[in-house]
């Protein structure tokens, strides 16, 4: 008898802070696919984000997401990639993930903006070969466009990529880091849970119960 293979998405990211754009994301996903999980995966040290001073701390990140999908059933937190001492690479997190969870396929979500730099990302062919690339729209980035890098590097990579049907919710971590520092309302952009802990612990430049 068959058995079913269990399918994961996976959410990686600074998530610095965790915002309303990454759950939706990972709930639209977790349906769309099918998926029985969906993990939300904080970088330790990513390899293109090298300079973080001024921002949360890895401890911190964490605390965030595990407070912003504390009520979501099907959302977890995995540490696999929260190493402070060295750079962690998509491609070795996959791989590892496929010896020690061989009944599994997984979903890697990532955004279209990412997705033009796909090939800049160490190893992308293997990469490819240990995951379905999900891949969510912006409103800057054209269907046509998307549709032709998609199929670009379906045919050089030889990976399979999905396109994510969700509403495009144009915000960034970076955007609501700038807005806690000027003192602007970040309310209904983070969960609550999320805001109390920024305001608990003062982040994001001295920022206060005023600011949000």
């Amino acid at each position: 008898m068959c058995t079913k293979r269990k399918r994961v998405g996976i959410m990686g990211g600074t998530f610095d802070p965790v915002h309303i754009g990454h759950l939706i994301l990972g709930e639209t996903a977790y349906e769309q696919f099918e998926l029985d999980e969906v993990l939300f995966m904080p970088a330790g040290n990513p390899p293109h984000k090298k300079n973080r001073a001024h921002r949360a701390t890895n401890e911190q990140r964490c605390e965030m997401v595990r407070r912003a999908i504390a009520t979501n059933p099907h959302f977890s937190i995995s540490l696999e990639e929260m190493n402070e001492d060295s750079y962690t690479y998509t491609y070795r997190t996959l791989e590892r993930l496929q010896k020690e969870h061989p009944d599994t396929d997984y979903y890697f979500i990532l955004g279209a903006d990412s997705l033009f730099d796909f090939e800049k990302w160490r190893e992308p062919e293997r990469i490819c070969k240990a995951c379905t690339i999900v891949v969510a729209t912006r409103n800057h980035t054209s269907d046509r466009k998307l549709d032709e890098m998609i199929e670009f590097l379906e045919e050089k990579y030889k990976g399979s990529f999905r396109k994510l049907n969700s509403l495009n919710i144009d915000i960034s971590s970076a955007m609501l880091r700038s807005w806690i520092a000027a003192k602007r309302t970040i309310r209904y952009y983070l969960p609550d849970p999320v805001i109390a802990y920024i305001r608990e612990n003062n982040m994001y430049k001295d920022c206060d119960e005023d600011a949000i």
